[in-house]
């Protein structure tokens, strides 16, 4: 009589690790847990814990997703493709199902099913792109200072005109939603506005005219979003009960995984969680070729400028009142008329203008109260005109115009700027301080500072202090692309999976 063995399926995605003990059919214990910046890590600290009793006994064993193989390779057992391991899921869990979404962190997967357990009429991945993915949600949550968990959804609910959002491009979607905000749009619809957007990409961009039979499975982590259920039922014309949440929704490839080690008997005789420790302290990363990062260097020519100081009597000092709004950051500046700052405050926008614009406004009136006299205020950035209609500007200019004015003023022999900011890259040329030609970047935000702040949250560094501080450590830079963020994030992921050490993760980014 054979002896049998319980069934692990673990399946590291992008964001999460998903793990799964089956013991004849059925599930035992389920596990999801989000990484940041170290996926074999995570799934160490799992199995060394939630999973100790596992350890140095036999066990069958399945892996899947983005790193199945090299969890595989360390710990045994048979690596699965993602599509075969999510439909014996889905088989398992709900088979009356005939159509599965799936959305998880970087990756969503259309399945068209049929009564025999296979898939029909083959099946659909995004490609490289991560656009419509839950990573994005994630991120723009992140920036409006809302919990993705619980708060996202909710809201998204309350929306009864959700407005239209980019949904081909992440990036471009963005940027619609920078737009909004700087028009004082309420955070409900936008949130609404992006998961309808999520939804018609998946729909025009994965699906590309399949029909979706129903009833539909809605998994991966994104189906815990009330917001995208609501979206997938408008857009699909669905009717009650046509689309489904199925039991294990966000662990369904790891238990697909599980179901499949169990079936074909993939025995590992002596599971060893330790491997991995050993795996950590010797694996390796390619080299990438990019030098590390090091302000010793001998063509640099770098150098600064100190601003005037500030007067140390301002009680009745007639001043000038500058305020800029951008994507990311607010900021507000008095001057006298020798152009020397008097109070200044540099906030984050999180879209929220006017409240940022407020507070920096009461902040500095605390600083100097009613000892001074503001003669006029000017606005720029790219939420100028909303502001200057709040406070009554007497002048809204663009930012070329602002930047060159102020670089100028403080060194006339400048002929160049570069300026990076939150949503938008500059590139402006001076000559006899005249600004003759200019370039910005259009609907994309590639290579501004937002994707840096986002893959920073992300890795738990702090963009303020540690970013600039293990980028210079770093020895061997990754290689993470140049053109799109989407897809730097694809390959940040990737070296993430190889092993590569935070300090050249930030190093690679910058």
């Amino acid at each position: 009589m054979s002896t049998v063995h319980r069934s692990l399926g673990i399946d590291i995605g992008s964001v999460s690790v998903k793990l799964v003990l089956v013991e004849g059919q059925r599930v035992v214990r389920e596990t999801y847990r989000r990484f940041q910046g170290g996926p074999i890590e995570t799934l160490h600290q799992l199995l060394t814990t939630e999973y100790a009793e596992l350890a140095r006994q036999p066990l069958l064993l399945g892996t899947t997703g983005i790193g199945g193989r090299t969890t595989q390779s360390v710990l045994g057992g048979r690596f699965y493709g993602e599509i075969a391991a999510l439909a014996r899921g889905n088989f398992h869990t709900v088979p009356q199902v005939r159509t599965v979404i799936e959305m998880g962190g970087e990756d969503s997967k259309l399945l068209l099913l049929d009564g025999e357990r296979r898939i029909v009429n083959d099946f659909a991945m995004n490609a490289q792109c991560a656009a419509g993915t839950g990573s994005f949600l994630d991120q723009q949550a992140g920036r409006l200072k809302i919990s993705i968990e619980d708060e996202f959804g909710r809201l998204a609910l309350k929306s009864k005109n959700p407005p239209r959002i980019a949904g081909r491009c992440s990036v471009f979607a963005k940027s619609d939603m920078i737009h909004l905000q700087q028009i004082a749009t309420p955070d409900y619809d936008i949130v609404a506005g992006l998961c309808f957007a999520v939804a018609r990409n998946f729909k025009s961009a994965i699906a590309r005219g399949k029909d979706f039979q129903r009833p539909i499975a809605f998994e991966g982590g994104v189906a815990a979003n009330p917001g995208m259920v609501r979206a997938f039922t408008e857009l699909l014309e669905l009717q009650p009960g046509e689309l489904v949440i199925p039991r294990h929704y966000n662990v369904m490839g790891a238990l697909g995984a599980a179901l499949l080690a169990e079936e074909e008997k993939t025995l590992v005789a002596d599971f060893d969680p330790e491997k991995i420790t050993a795996y950590i302290k010797y694996r390796t990363v390619a080299a990438s070729g990019r030098d590390a990062l090091s302000f010793d260097h001998p063509d640099s020519k770098h150098y600064e400028i100190t601003l005037s100081q500030r007067p140390t009597d301002v009680d009745g000092l007639e001043v000038y009142l500058g305020i800029d709004v951008g994507s990311l950051s607010t900021n507000v500046v008095l001057i006298d008329a020798d152009h020397r700052v008097i109070a200044r405050r540099y906030l984050m926008t999180e879209g929220r203008p006017i409240e940022a614009v407020r507070r920096g406004l009461k902040e500095i009136g605390d600083e100097v109260g009613d000892r001074i006299v503001v003669l006029a205020t000017g606005t720029t950035g790219s939420g100028r005109y909303l502001t200057g209609d709040f406070v009554g500007a007497d002048i809204v200019r663009n930012e070329i115009t602002a930047q060159a004015t102020a670089a100028i003023d403080i060194d006339p022999k400048v002929d160049t700027i570069f300026e990076i900011g939150g949503q938008d890259s500059k590139y402006i040329s001076i000559d006899k301080r005249a600004v003759v030609d200019f370039e910005m970047n259009k609907a994309c935000a590639a290579g501004t500072g937002s994707f840096l702040q986002e893959q920073a949250e992300k890795l738990s560094i702090r963009i303020e202090t540690e970013f600039g501080e293990k980028a210079l450590r770093a020895r061997c830079p990754v290689g993470c692309g140049e053109r799109c963020t989407v897809f730097m994030e694809s390959d940040l992921v990737a070296h993430q999976r190889s092993g590569a050490g935070k300090d050249d993760l930030v190093a690679g980014l910058a």
